[in-house]
């Protein structure tokens, strides 16, 4: 005996595809952007599925995961350029330096970029 009735999902204008002798709603989720992801965008990935799971998979079924991370990206690229040369003018690295000592000046530069990542971790991919 087949029930007639109609569910909350057809009200609204879901439909049903029958595989196999069962109905499955036709769901599927929104079209996303196709954006390449880089580093930052990966951390802030990696960072929203382990510790903010709700975040994560409100972006992911709205369709808005790629969006957001190229914009994660973008954000932290944008404050890694303009953090490094302020850092590397206040702790005195410059030309000077870098002829004068070449091996003194790849260490602060990389102690200021390992510096200036850290910020952009703080601030924008966990934050």
């Amino acid at each position: 005996m087949k029930k007639n009735f109609e569910s909350l999902y057809e009200n609204l204008g879901g439909t049903y595809r029958e595989e196999n002798g069962y109905l499955i709603p036709d769901i599927a989720l929104p079209e996303q952007t196709d954006y390449q992801i880089g580093k930052y965008g990966r951390m802030h990935l990696d960072y929203i599925k382990q510790h903010r799971r709700g975040r994560y998979t409100i972006l992911l079924t709205e369709g808005k995961l790629n969006n957001r991370l190229h914009e994660i990206d973008l954000e932290a690229n944008e404050l890694i350029e303009s953090i490094i040369p302020r850092l590397a003018a206040e702790r005195g690295v410059d030309e000077d330096l870098k002829a004068r000592d070449m091996l003194r000046w790849v260490a602060e530069m990389n102690n200021i970029k390992v510096s200036a990542e850290e910020i952009v971790l703080r601030e924008v991919i966990c934050g």
